[in-house]
């Protein structure tokens, strides 16, 4: 029979994660077996913790009395399987490319059940999204709208859209992902709306069918949602007196907090819908204004405790006045948040997930940059050249900002489901960094045959 034993901080890892026999095991696969065979870096996602998620939110907006959606905001995570996992799950899903919307149709998701954001997004993408039947079009800024109402000419059937709007809130964690101040690039002032509401009355291939706002991320205290509820039905009520417009569809984005670190606590789900739900239902009634649709665009919430990076330590350092250097085999090619947003994280030994931590060392990256320091401190047992180190809560925002810096491919993705690995990304190689026409240029040097191009000399 196995020892299980307690996670250090539990909150943090997927709902799945345990420690037997001092080992990490997610979702009944052990974390140091599947480094063995995939390689590491390697970041694994546990999807039930994705699927425990997205049932949150669905119970949590149960209570609301008009239709409700959830569009997951792909920008955390995206490729083929997590697309076709939410829509195995029954949500929308939103991009802000037609890249990524490519490949979320790829995966086979409905077109009708994407937002398609992004603020300065080129004329030849909107045309293309509008030509594919994009479900709905996010517009930014009057801009944008001037593009998108000379593209709706073309169009055989009006196309959807909703109006971004910028409601002067501040909300959310680092200066950086604030999205909602005045100052912000995203989004219209509230008092640009009714201008974009008479030009799109007047561009009969359009259908403008609602508001949408989003304020930030890292969202832990519900008073900016309250204030940019409020904002929205302002606006919506005072274009119903002036032009009769009526508002069908309230999105109020997604930015929920999750903590990446011990010091941080959960933020409820459940809470946050449940003040969401009552709040649109109140201020509807206060501005007497019929029930719109209330969507939401979930995206770190749902994603970033279920993944799991893996890391080999490849050397250490020892400092005078600071905790010793580990080195890495990863780091910001892979995570950028800690040297961008100055994100803490934390640490596990994979094969002595249990023993007691008795020193603090710092954790640097291979790459070469002096910011390359994924967690500045953190408490383990004696680790060495060899062993394997988990950071939790780094499903979101981590491989979707990767690069191939330093001429580093990114790293193996596995989504584990009852005991079983499955490979949704590989590890990109050289080959897959060579670019066909930088190879056919470097070939034209004239130097030994290219085992790439046999037919041509190469520098390798």
């Amino acid at each position: 029979m196995c020892a299980i034993s307690q996670l250090p901080f539990d909150h943090l890892w997927p709902d799945s994660a345990e420690i037997r026999d001092h080992r990490l095991v997610i979702a009944g696969c052990d974390i140091g077996r599947l480094a063995a065979q995939h390689g590491t870096p390697l970041t694994v996602f546990d999807e039930a913790t994705i699927v425990n998620a997205i049932a949150a939110y669905k119970n949590g907006l149960g209570a609301y009395s008009a239709e409700r959606s959830i569009h997951y905001a792909a920008k955390a995570l995206l490729n083929t399987a997590i697309a076709q996992l939410m829509l195995r799950e029954g949500i929308g899903i939103d991009v802000v490319s037609l890249n990524e919307l490519a490949l979320v149709r790829h995966a086979g998701v409905d077109l009708a059940r994407v937002h398609f954001h992004g603020n300065a997004t080129p004329s030849a993408e909107l045309a293309q999204a509008m030509a594919w039947g994009v479900g709905c079009l996010i517009i930014d800024n009057l801009s944008q709208l001037t593009s998108v109402i000379a593209l709706s000419h073309r169009l055989q059937q009006p196309q959807a859209v909703m109006l971004r709007v910028a409601p002067d809130v501040v909300a959310g964690g680092h200066a950086h992902i604030q999205t909602g101040h005045k100052a912000s690039k995203f989004g219209m002032p509230p008092d640009a709306i009714g201008s974009a509401i008479d030009q799109l009355n007047a561009a009969p291939g359009l259908q403008l069918i609602g508001l949408h706002a989003h304020i930030g991320s890292q969202i832990r205290d519900s008073e900016p949602l309250v204030a940019m509820v409020d904002c929205l039905l302002d606006i919506a009520h005072s274009e119903h007196d002036r032009v009769g417009w009526q508002i069908q569809e309230l999105c109020v984005g997604g930015g929920l907090a999750v903590p990446t670190s011990a010091t941080e606590q959960p933020v409820s789900i459940a809470a946050y819908c449940d003040r969401l739900v009552s709040k649109v239902a109140e201020a509807c009634a206060q501005r007497r204004l019929t029930l719109p649709r209330l969507s939401i665009e979930p995206g770190r919430s749902l994603v970033a405790r279920a993944g799991v990076a893996v890391y080999t330590v490849t050397g250490s350092k020892p400092r005078a006045d600071a905790p010793d250097f580990l080195h890495v085999d990863g780091g910001m090619g892979d995570n950028i948040r800690p040297s961008l947003y100055n994100t803490s994280y934390e640490a596990l030994r994979v094969d002595s997930a249990d023993v007691p931590a008795v020193s603090n060392y710092a954790v640097a990256g291979r790459y070469c940059e002096s910011a390359d320091v994924l967690i500045k401190s953190v408490a383990l047992p004696p680790t060495r050249p060899g062993d394997l180190l988990a950071v939790p809560a780094a499903g979101a925002y981590t491989l979707s900002m990767a690069s191939n810096y330093n001429g580093i491919g990114r790293p193996a993705v596995l989504l584990l489901r009852n005991g079983v690995a499955h490979l949704i990304q590989r590890r990109e190689t050289a080959i897959d960094l060579a670019l066909p026409g930088q190879l056919h240029s470097i070939c034209q040097i004239g130097f030994s045959p290219c085992r790439y191009c046999p037919s041509q000399p190469s520098i390798v």
